[in-house]
Parts: C-alpha cells; structure tokens; sequence
C-alpha cells in the first residue's frame, strides 16, 4: 500500500518495523515498550515482536506508543499507512496549544451548561415546594 508520505509498504508490519528504524532501532525503543525488562532483552523482545514469523506481537496499546513517539519525533509513515490502508484520509497533526484551547473552550462551555441545568434545577425544586 502506498502511504501519503511516498513510503511503499507491503504490510502494516513494515510499516511498524519501519518506525521502529526510524526512531532508532530496536535498542532505542524496546526500553521504551518494555521498561521493566534490561535494555538489551527488551530489545531482542522487540526484535522478535517484528519477525513476522513469531507469534509475539505488540499489543495495541504498544503500537499507539510508537505511533506517538514517532509522531514527536517528526516521523508519519506508520500512521499514514494506517489511515490509507483503513480508507481514511491523510491524518493531520494537531498542535498543542490549538487542542489545548479547544478543551479549555468546551470546559467553559460545559460549565455555563451546567450552570444552566443547575438554575432550572432550582426552579423546578421551588415549583415543588409551591405547588
């Protein structure tokens, strides 16, 4: 499958080894996947999770681990090949302090809502004691 960055890829697999590279190998990132375990074990870990022809593999909340740290560190292949492969569009990043404010504005929102239920609450409760 061809990926949005111009990256050829025949499988996520190599999409996955190919961050992984990216990133600086096997004994950079299987720390990283696996912190209990010493470095260079947790790098043959990793080795093997990326042999297609073992039956360990990275669990998905592994896999969303490399695809943040590959996106901190400037590197989109992984992604876009998920996203095409899966029918999606090119993904965008988001940058930071954009999603920052955008929580900050729907906090805000979300408490002038409640305030809102909160004096209709009230008036409901005062129509009880009324009636």
């Amino acid at each position: 499958m061809q990926a949005a960055c111009d990256e050829f890829f025949e499988s996520f697999d190599d999409a996955l080894r190919e961050a992984v590279r990216q990133m600086g190998g096997h004994k950079r990132m299987g720390p990283l996947l696996r912190p209990e375990l010493p470095r260079k074990q947790a790098a043959n870990w990793l080795r093997g999770c990326l042999n297609a022809d073992r039956r360990e593999k990275l669990s998905p909340d592994q896999v969303l681990l490399v695809v943040r740290l590959a996106r901190e560190a400037g590197y989109h292949g992984l992604m876009n090949y998920m996203a095409f492969s899966a029918g999606y569009e090119n993904p965008r990043t988001i940058d930071p302090d954009d999603q920052e404010a955008a929580l900050q504005h729907a906090f805000v929102d979300a408490v002038a809502k409640l305030e809102g239920i909160e004096k209709r609450l009230q008036r409901v409760q005062q129509l009880r004691r009324v009636g």
